[in-house]
Order: C-alpha cells, then sequence, then structure tokens
C-alpha cells in the first residue's frame, strides 16, 4: 500500500471549482479523499438532511470517507485540490 495518492485533480480556485463539486455528490465505494487547500479556505459540507460544517484550511486538510456525501463551497479567495486514495490515508494531527 502506497501513501500516495491513485489521483489528483487539477488545482482549483474560488472561479474555476467546478459546480459539480459544489453540488452535493460523492466518492466510489473503497474510495478515500482527501481535499487539501492551499491557498485561503474552504467550507466543506458532509451529510445530506443535517450537514455538518467545517473550515479547510492549508493547516487542515478535509477526509472524505468512501460513499460520503459532501460538498464544497469557497470562503474567499482560495486554491485547493482533491488526492484520491483506495486506502484511508493517514494524515496530520
Amino acid at each position: 500500500m502506497s501513501d500516495r495518492p491513485y489521483k489528483v485533480t487539477p488545482v482549483f480556485d474560488e472561479v474555476t471549482l467546478p459546480k459539480a463539486l459544489r453540488a452535493a455528490h460523492n466518492t466510489k465505494a473503497g474510495v478515500w479523499g482527501v481535499i487539501r487547500v492551499l491557498d485561503g479556505a474552504l467550507h466543506y459540507f458532509v451529510g445530506g438532511k443535517a450537514e455538518k460544517g467545517l473550515l479547510l484550511t492549508p493547516d487542515r486538510p478535509g477526509l472524505i470517507e468512501p460513499e460520503q456525501v459532501h460538498r464544497v463551497e469557497p470562503h474567499g479567495s482560495m486554491r485547493m485540490q482533491v488526492e484520491f486514495y483506495d486506502h484511508l490515508p493517514i494524515l496530520p494531527d
């Protein structure tokens, strides 16, 4: 098992962030994701009806569990990308 992601999205900013990522969506079974904020901040919402929101920053990445419904919204100017893994990635505390 590698500590490296098997896929990484392009870098998106508050303008180029796709509508699909702003709307509720989920990863496939067995796919873990890590949202990496490179600059600024990003709102990360998990769940459906009772969404739980987190503010992600360069020091606070967001973990996406397999099949977890989620969406993101820019918090002002930002840059971010998503890494995909076939196992639970290790994130810093």
